[in-house]
């Protein structure tokens, strides 16, 4: 009779003493594509609550759902809960539907299912693969378990290839694909990717604009909105019932920081241009958005109503490009800030405060001798209030000039005198024509001169540089008489002298007047100014349109 060691245990009963405390992990995202459906949370939760039901050993701790996250990278709000219980000792059994619930970058997989884990005395369940951990340990060790999460994550890369091949397409297409529309726009009920204006906050980006051209700060902007109980653009999309948190923070204060007015200031998306691709994923494993060159981002023009004119905008840009920086108690920028220069070495112009017993004095002074070695330049310093007035007195003369220019213009367009022929640039563009004709017969002839001869292979490519260069300069000069003869024989609209015109009846120098009319104002040593005005060209355009003599008579 055989006799049984008092020592031997039963293998299914040994099984049977331990209990397992089980996190049933759950997670769906849109990578998963047609899958979505035999996927979904409500079938995973079923598939693993029956599974542990038969499994008299384990007890199912809680259920960890991570809705709507990727599986390649483990930075899941759920997950990491998970895996605080597990460092706890509250959970010692991890159990998923199979590995591409767990996680789609195989990497990381594996370092969890043959490291992290058996470190933390882990059972791990893969209920679809036909893995245990505790039950049939050399399941883990197959050569099909790293096989299935390496197919795992190309298929999360194909689908990401695919996914940004289609969102490009739709940029392209001038398709808005964010999840919100920018602050003064929303979302066409009848098409997601068309954005039409939410008026509401349209006119906050209207007054933004308008207060910064007529001389408010960026800052005293922010001031004057939080002052008004404006909600700012993350406030305002909650209050409008969105699901929306601001990248930069958690706190919201419904307050407006100056870098939201300029972010409104700087965004062509107002002028109607759909602006996209100004950042970029580094790749589907690293979901780190990163800054984009302007030359990579993708615009269409005119894909919606523009908030802002491109004129408005384009200003604002100018602006915003000049130092106009003002003291934390300003509101307001100077009247010439950020538009005064050295005529000597170019730099901008500092304003000074001068105090004297009867009264304080603004000057300007030349930043190269106030901040750098004074011998670099001179100080070219000149009183606020006079500069003020010879500015002043100097676009009044250039207004009285436009409506005089305006009326002429007129007066030659209803009398179709512009349908005349300019003689001059004609005669020009003749002899141009006629230069450019003999030097390529020349250029024509230098290869056979070569071949015979008569000339050295040096002279030849000398020779040949020598009339290509001529050629090109004959090129552009004969295209530039091209235009004049085309703008003179239509006739002139004098658009822009109808905008100095605008201001003929003005009382007092503006800061919007500068913005409008004045490119920059050099000051020489001694006090004395030139003005370069934004319009130069336009005048001498006109002037040359309707004849010099005709402003005289």
């Amino acid at each position: 009779m055989a006799r049984t060691s008092k020592y031997t245990i039963d293998p299914a009963a040994a099984i049977k003493a331990v209990r397992w405390q089980a996190a049933l992990y759950v997670r769906l995202s849109r990578e998963d594509g047609d899958k979505e459906e035999s996927d979904s949370i409500g079938n995973q939760r079923v598939l693993l609550r029956e599974f542990a039901e038969r499994e008299p050993d384990i007890d199912v701790r809680e259920i960890y759902i991570d809705d709507g996250y990727s599986g390649t990278h483990f930075d899941r709000p759920e997950f990491l809960r998970m895996m605080d219980a597990v460092k706890q000792r509250a959970v010692n059994c991890v159990i998923v539907k199979d590995l591409s619930r767990f996680g789609r970058n195989y990497i990381e997989v594996g370092n969890y299912i043959e490291k992290v884990f058996p470190f933390l005395d882990v059972r791990f369940i893969s209920v679809n693969d036909s893995l245990d951990s505790y039950r049939s340990p050399q399941s883990m060790n197959n050569l099909v378990v790293p096989f299935k999460n390496i197919l795992n994550d190309e298929y999360c890369r194909d689908i990401s290839n695919k996914v940004r091949s289609a969102l490009d397409i739709k940029r392209r297409q001038g398709k808005f694909i964010g999840s919100f529309a920018a602050y003064g726009y929303q979302k066409d009920p009848a098409d997601k990717g068309r954005l039409i204006v939410d008026e509401t906050p349209a006119a906050v980006v209207r007054d933004i604009y308008s207060w910064f051209l007529r001389g408010m700060s960026i800052i005293g902007i922010a001031k004057k909105l939080n002052e008004q109980g404006v909600l700012n653009p993350t406030a305002y999309k909650i209050s409008q019932g969105f699901q929306y948190r601001h990248p930069a923070g958690e706190k919201n204060d419904k307050l407006w920081p100056d870098s939201s007015v300029r972010r409104i200031l700087t965004n062509k998306l107002y002028t109607g241009t759909m602006v996209q691709g100004k950042n970029k994923i580094k790749s589907y494993k690293v979901p780190v958005s990163v800054p984009q060159p302007c030359e990579q981002w993708i615009e269409v023009e005119n894909t919606h109503e523009a908030i802002v004119d491109l004129e408005t905008f384009e200003k604002v840009q100018g602006l915003l490009k000049r130092d106009t920086r003002t003291s934390p108690q300003e509101r307001r920028v100077h009247l010439f800030s950020g538009f005064v220069r050295c005529y000597d070495c170019g730099r901008a112009m500092n304003r000074k405060l001068i105090s004297q017993p009867y009264r304080d004095y603004h000057y300007y002074v030349c930043s190269t001798f106030k901040k750098m070695n004074k011998g670099a330049c001179t100080k070219h310093a000149i009183r606020s209030d006079r500069l003020e007035e010879a500015v002043c007195a100097t676009i009044r003369r250039h207004i009285d000039m436009a409506v005089s220019i305006s009326e002429v213009v007129e007066e030659v367009n209803r009398r179709g005198a512009s349908r005349l022929q300019p003689d001059r640039l004609i005669q020009a563009l003749g002899e141009r024509t006629r230069e450019k004709a003999k030097i390529e017969r020349m250029k024509l002839a230098l290869y056979p001169d070569w071949k015979n001869g008569d000339i050295s292979k040096e002279e030849y490519m000398a020779l040949k540089a020598q009339f290509e260069a001529g050629l090109e300069g004959l090129a552009r000069s004969i295209e530039g008489l091209q235009k004049d003869i085309d703008r003179f024989t239509r006739s002139w609209d004098g658009t822009l002298l109808s905008d100095i015109a605008q201001f003929v009846q003005f009382e007092r120098l503006t800061r919007e007047m500068i913005v409008e009319l004045i490119d920059c104002v050099y000051v020489h040593e001694g006090g004395g100014i030139t003005i370069q005005f934004k319009f130069e060209d336009e005048f001498e355009k006109a002037l040359e349109y309707v004849g010099g003599s005709k402003i005289a008579e």
